[in-house]
């Protein structure tokens, strides 16, 4: 009896729960189980506060593209396309006050009145667009530029008024007038200031557009949209094993709100941004290039009558005409027919321009006879050629074509560019409502389940 109680081969008996427990232990699939369930409730609030923060930070992100490139947008429209215009005028006023002011006292000497305010509004409108141009402020080249043509303007307006008052008084115009001083500070001084200015604000102006429709942070937006979209996606997936429940309201509504912000979001960036481009590409980029013309083409205005004025029988205005009239076209690679090219073949601006190019032959051919005459010393005949109907008259007709045509690309790009800006208007309070409501989507969705384990 003894021996039996100690066998050590047999074993204490335990109670049934206690080895129900132990059986429990010892099992790993049950371990597991059991493992699981207890961390349920940890893991719901793991994914709670994922995908709230993949909410805001959605919300984060996305607004700020869409304000960035909102801001970008309408500072080209409002800012950046009015200065890149005022530099655009300021260079034009100057090249059409000094060819009119000379052509107007070649032809006589008490000009037409309306040559003499033609010339004064040039002036005006040249001072007032400095005026704005230093308001706005530029880099240090630009406004050393600017201040040039301020220091100049006011000495070019004088010496024409002195040539005015002394051909008035029956001095001739001829070389060394003050008539000619003043040309030449208009060409050596004030075109060329102007022209860098006009440079630099229509690069400003492209890197404007550059801005307001870059790629990569439009990019990021949408990767991140993609990346909740998934956790989405998995979580959802998760709680249908974990709850045996199918569909989960809380998450499908984040869901949707998250597809339809991201996708509103992608359909109005690239809508703008074909807007924008449009606006570029037809707009600005043809109308600066038709301002580039239009100044050449008062350049080889200004260069006759002043080659009429020296007498000097110097060939430098013959060969500037011959590079200058090449450069404007028509002809391939020429101004005329890159800002053709750039309208696509319609509307106004294209017909004014396919106009100018028909137009410039024959006022090149009176240029041509302009040069020829003063070559052969026949300064009579000379005068009469650049004041007859067929230079005077050919000029204005070619400078009109092309100043309807940059005002017609104008018109193109303000219209677009500014239906571009508009388009992403409201995208900033979308995005950034959708993600708050998705937050507490997932807060719901979560919530409810967290609520079954208390």
């Amino acid at each position: 009896m003894t021996a039996t109680l100690s066998d050590p081969r047999r074993a204490p008996r335990r109670p049934a729960e206690h080895r129900a427990r132990r059986l429990a232990d010892a099992d790993p699939a049950g371990r597991v189980r059991r493992h699981r369930t207890l961390n349920t409730p940890g893991t719901l609030r793991a994914l709670l506060a994922a995908l709230v923060l993949l909410s805001l930070a959605w919300g984060a992100l996305g607004g700020w593209v869409a304000s960035q490139h909102s801001s970008a947008a309408v500072a080209l429209v409002s800012v950046d396309e009015p200065l890149s215009g005022d530099a655009r005028q300021m260079f034009q006023s100057i090249a059409d006050a000094d060819v009119t002011i000379t052509s107007a006292l070649l032809a006589s000497s008490e000009p037409p009145l309306s040559e003499t305010r033609r010339y004064e509004n040039d002036i005006k409108t040249a001072a007032g667009d400095l005026s704005q141009l230093r308001t706005a402020g530029g880099d240090q080249a630009e406004t050393a530029a600017l201040d040039a043509f301020g220091t100049g303007l006011p000495v070019y307006n004088e010496d024409v008024a002195k040539s005015e008052t002394s051909y008035a008084l029956g001095y001739r115009l001829t070389g060394g007038s003050f008539l000619q001083v003043a040309s030449e500070e208009a060409h050596l001084v004030l075109l060329p200031n102007a022209k860098s200015v006009f440079t630099q604000e229509n690069d400003a102006l492209t890197a404007a557009s550059g801005q307001a429709t870059d790629l990569p942070t439009i990019i990021a937006a949408l990767v991140l949209a993609v990346i909740t979209a998934f956790v989405l996606y998995r979580a959802q997936r998760w709680l249908a094993r974990r709850t045996n429940r199918m569909l989960s309201v809380g998450l499908m509504l984040t869901s949707v709100l998250l597809v339809g912000s991201a996708l509103w979001l992608a359909a109005a960036f690239f809508a703008a941004r074909s807007d924008l481009d449009h606006a570029i590409g037809q707009g600005s980029r043809p109308a600066a290039k038709l301002a580039q013309a239009d100044i050449d083409v008062q350049q080889i205005r200004g260069d006759a009558v002043l080659n009429v004025i020296s007498r000097s029988g110097n060939t430098s205005f013959q060969d500037n005409f011959q590079t200058t009239s090449a450069q404007v076209g028509p002809g391939s690679g020429s101004l005329l027919s890159a800002a053709a090219a750039a309208q696509g073949g319609g509307g106004t601006g294209a017909s004014l321009i396919a106009a100018a190019e028909r137009e410039a032959p024959a006022w090149y051919a009176a240029n041509d006879s302009v040069y020829s005459q003063g070559h052969a010393a026949q300064y009579a005949e000379e005068r009469t050629t650049v004041i007859s109907s067929a230079a005077a008259a050919g000029y204005t007709a070619l400078e009109g074509d092309i100043t309807g045509a940059i005002n017609a690309d104008q018109g193109v790009f303000t219209s677009t560019a500014t239906s571009g800006a508009h388009a992403l208007d409201p995208l900033e309070s979308i995005v950034l409502v959708a993600s708050l409501l998705m937050a507490l989507g997932c807060g719901w969705a979560f919530s409810r389940r967290l609520a079954e384990y208390r």
